[in-house]
């Protein structure tokens, strides 16, 4: 499989696969496609998995697209204003995205809940309790809100990020959450009272524009019932 990213505000992935290769997307993912792709809907697991799948903000199905007779071709477009990024997986070389994040994937990648080890990084970090993880052999696509900026961490290097900005990290990074020093900060410095702290070795990924940051510069602006 070979693939193509355009756009930038609103982009899209493009698959060109070769005969008998497949695609894994969740129900209604895909954009457009060539004419010998077919579709089979399947819970790709059992119930364990589908329960899984739902609870880390994804669909309870799946749909598997297969090139039939030659090769094929398929898209997967951006719900929301921001970015599309590839990871290559591999066994040891897991990626922990953010809930919803996932868009397509090669047949050969897993994708599965992860939990926070730390109960106060589900409760406080923005993230929520469960994550996706993506784990198995192969190429997965995933949305993440604005721009996306990488950061390589080596052993026991830190960032420091403010609720919903972390899109994903490799499986050997850390996350923890650490209340913001001083009474005064919490209460009136608008930055929240949590940061989530993730420590290295490690890649991580930061979204520069996490919907709820939209949906609360929004809000003043939407009609209310209170009004």
């Amino acid at each position: 499989m070979r693939y193509e990213i355009q756009g930038e505000t609103l982009p899209v992935v493009i698959c060109h696969l070769k005969a008998g290769e497949k695609m894994v997307t969740e129900n209604g993912g895909m954009s457009w496609m060539s004419p010998n792709m077919e579709m089979k809907t399947s819970s790709n697991g059992g119930v364990g998995k589908m329960f899984g799948r739902m609870l880390s903000g994804e669909h309870i199905f799946q749909n598997i697209y297969t090139a039939k007779g030659e090769n094929g071709m398929i898209a997967f477009a951006s719900c929301f204003p921001g970015s599309i990024k590839a990871f290559k997986i591999a066994p040891g070389e897991e990626i922990i995205l953010q809930k919803s994040a996932f868009l397509a994937s090669e047949a050969g990648v897993e994708l599965s809940m992860f939990f926070n080890k730390r109960l106060s990084s589900g409760l406080f970090g923005g993230e929520g309790f469960v994550m996706q993880k993506a784990s198995g052999n192969g190429i997965v696509f995933a949305e993440f809100d604005g721009h996306v900026v990488e950061y390589e961490l080596v052993k026991g290097e830190q960032i420091v990020l403010d609720t919903g900005h972390l899109a994903a990290m490799t499986g050997s990074c850390k996350m923890e959450i650490k209340s913001v020093p001083g009474v005064k900060n919490m209460l009136f410095g608008g930055e929240g009272i949590f940061n989530t702290v993730i420590t290295g070795p490690g890649k991580v990924w930061l979204q520069t524009m996490p919907i709820s940051n939209v949906a609360g510069v929004l809000k003043p602006y939407l009609p209310s019932s209170n009004r």
